[in-house]
C-alpha cells in the first residue's frame, strides 16, 4: 500500500477480541485499509469513518473463521459448505 502521493494513517481499532493496529491509506477515491497483524485483512471504504468500520468487521470475521477452521480440525464441529447458486 505504499504509492507516491498517498498519506498513510496508523490509528488502532477496538474489537470484541482486542484492540488492532491498522493502517489507513488515502488514495484518489477511497482509504486503503491493512492490518499487520492479521496479514490475511485487507479492506477499504469511502470515507474514514467507513474504512474503520470495514477493518472491524473484516478483523472479526478473519478471527471468527480461524476459531471455525480450529475447531473443525479438531473434530468439535463439522461446517457443511454448501454450493452457492448465483441468479
Amino acid at each position: 500500500m505504499n504509492r507516491r502521493g498517498t498519506k498513510k494513517t496508523k490509528v488502532n481499532i477496538q474489537t470484541q477480541y482486542g484492540i488492532f493496529d491498522v493502517v489507513i491509506e488515502k488514495d484518489d477515491r477511497d482509504y486503503l485499509v491493512a492490518v499487520p497483524q492479521r496479514p490475511d485483512v485487507v479492506t477499504f471504504g469511502a470515507s474514514l469513518v467507513d474504512a474503520k468500520r470495514m477493518a472491524k468487521e473484516a478483523i472479526e470475521c478473519s478471527i471468527e473463521g480461524d476459531v471455525l477452521m480450529r475447531a473443525e480440525r479438531k473434530g468439535d464441529i463439522k461446517v457443511v459448505r454448501t454450493p452457492v447458486r448465483l441468479a
